[in-house]
């Protein structure tokens, strides 16, 4: 299945380079790019991308609005933030906001054509150079984030600590004896409970509530 990408930059010398690495993978293709977040609903709705990647720093709609804008959408794509900028304050806005990705822009071609289809896959990828940092940030054992852990079932309990390790669906369903199927209800029950829109929240409702 080819990966529609709405690409999002203010520098169209990047956004030339960053679409010349994508379509060097048959399987993806950039329908859509813009230099800020401005008419980005309207790009969204006319484009039908499965991925919206974009910069934070730009003029008028910045990347953490369109984060929060396409977020909001009734069967939203996913949106990848891809910065030069990895400050803590970004990280934190764009994750809690939704975003499924946070990249930074030294990120290898080949890695960046590969975080495209895992996220178009509705897992996460983060920049281990913020990963670490990210979650050593968070506050650990808040009881609102023990409350709403507190609500799943064991099994549900099992793939929320698995996704807040990191592990994609297979990994998950190979350590927990599951059919991936099976991991992908268990995950939706647990997105639903959180109130989750994506793994990376399930992640950092996790590790607030300092269970890993």
């Amino acid at each position: 299945m080819t990966v529609r990408v709405l690409l999002l930059d203010d520098e169209e010398l990047v956004r030339g380079g960053l679409r010349l690495i994508l379509e060097s993978d048959p399987d993806i293709e950039v329908v859509a790019e813009a230099g800020d977040g401005t008419g980005v609903v309207d790009l969204v709705a006319r484009h039908r991308p499965d991925v919206v990647l974009t910069d934070i720093q730009m003029p008028r709609v910045d990347g953490l609005q369109v984060t929060a804008k396409v977020t909001a959408l009734p069967g939203a794509p996913v949106v990848v933030v891809l910065t030069t900028f990895d400050l803590d304050e970004y990280v934190h806005t764009a994750l809690r906001s939704g975003a499924a990705g946070f990249l930074l822009k030294d990120i290898p071609p080949r890695e960046l054509v590969h975080a495209v289809h895992v996220v178009a896959r509705g897992e996460a990828m983060i920049s281990p150079k913020v990963t670490k940092r990210l979650l050593s940030h968070f506050t650990r054992g808040s009881a609102a984030a023990l409350d709403r852990v507190g609500t799943l079932t064991d099994r549900e309990r099992d793939v929320a600590l698995a996704v807040g390790r990191g592990l994609s669906n297979s990994r998950i369903a190979a350590e927990l004896h599951l059919s991936e199927s099976t991991v992908k209800v268990h995950l939706g029950h647990v997105m639903a409970k959180l109130g989750a829109g994506n793994r990376t929240q399930v992640a950092i409702a996790v590790h607030d509530a300092g269970l890993l």
